[in-house]
């Protein structure tokens, strides 16, 4: 009798034992996946989807590195050269349906106009790009999340103009300018909103263009060989197809992607015989995975008067400018992303 009570007795600590080994494997495992998950990088991506076609690879190279970013939402707005608004939304929700995001991932108008137009409709209910701004006033609130803007600066201004309060709880990486040189699309596109921002006090990072250079974005560039090559066939199948911007049926990324450096070579008239294209907007994306792609440093912030950079030595108000990408380091990850993707989570 004794005997079998201490078998029993035994059994259940033996049990017990287990039971709290579990527990504390099952606390260990949570506490893991929501490290792993904290760890990611929150990027809410605004673009001028409908431009070119850096913004497209751009878009999808954030969006199947999903174990390095979630990605909260994704507000477009208009720059001249891409049509109006619906235009850019529109190319946007066609990469986020070849990457199958189309329903997971919000996507959302912000400005048509530039800053100047707008900032007099502000404290009205409907006022120009309202949808995109208050989701870039909105998303921040909950948790720190960067803003990736490779497109004009309009939505990210108005953003601080209607919260001022937005400044310190978010940071803005900014694909544009060929700083200290003049000139560059995105500036050039609402350059009024680019001195707002450089005159607040929102951490601001400037990735920089620099056209024809070597220390610019300009320089990670790919060939349309290169294009036609790799990238057919790569991505995840999709749902449901899509009908492209300039027309035809595509199931994949990689697909798309070549059709849109075969439009772009057969529309641009200084292509040229090698017939190079950078991928600006993508770098914007890898330096936050890896800073070292890029070289930094920290300068008190310039403004642009009558499209010439003015030096303020005596600013206490620093930016980081990116120069100097590693093209090759680049250019082999976006790749390995469109080869192997991670499709990204919605916070």
């Amino acid at each position: 009798m004794y005997y079998n009570n201490s078998i029993s007795l035994f059994t259940w600590l033996l049990l017990a034992l287990c039971i709290s080994c579990g527990e504390r494997k099952a606390d260990k495992k949570e506490e893991t996946t929501t490290n792993s998950e904290s760890n990611k990088i929150k990027v809410v991506f605004d673009t001028d989807a409908n431009n070119e076609l850096d913004d497209q690879h751009a878009l999808a190279y954030l969006l199947f590195n999903g174990d390095t970013f979630e990605v909260p939402g994704i507000t477009v707005n208009a720059t001249y050269n891409g049509g109006e608004i619906q235009g850019h939304y529109n190319e946007a929700e066609r990469v986020l349906q070849l990457c199958n995001l189309k329903d997971d991932i919000p996507l959302l108008k912000g400005a048509n106009g530039n800053f100047n137009e707008i900032i007099s409709q502000l404290n009205t209910d409907s006022y120009d790009g309202k949808e995109g701004v208050d989701f870039l006033l909105e998303s921040t609130k909950m948790d720190r999340v960067i803003i990736v803007a490779v497109g004009k600066l309009t939505n990210v201004a108005l953003a601080l103009k209607k919260d001022p309060s937005f400044a310190a709880r978010t940071k803005i990486v900014w694909l544009g300018s060929n700083y200290p040189q003049p000139g560059e699309y995105n500036q050039d596109n609402d350059t009024i909103a680019m001195n707002y921002v450089l005159n607040s006090s929102i951490p601001f990072e400037m990735v920089t263009v620099r056209y024809g250079e070597a220390s610019g974005t300009d320089a990670v560039s790919v060939t349309q060989d290169e294009i036609n090559q790799k990238m057919p066939g790569l991505g995840p199948i999709a749902k449901i197809p899509i009908i492209g911007r300039h027309g035809g049926e595509f199931s994949n990324f990689g697909d798309y992607s070549v059709s849109l450096f075969q439009h772009i070579f057969d529309h641009v008239e200084h292509a040229g015989d090698k017939k190079t294209r950078p991928l600006f907007d993508m770098v914007a994306v890898a330096i936050l995975k890896n800073k070292n792609w890029g070289q930094q440093k920290e300068i008190p912030a310039p403004v642009l008067i009558n499209n010439t950079w003015v030096e303020r030595p005596e600013n206490i108000r620093k930016i980081t400018i990116w120069e100097n990408f590693d093209k090759e380091a680049l250019l082999t990850d976006f790749y390995a992303a469109m080869r192997k993707p991670v499709p990204v989570s919605h916070p």
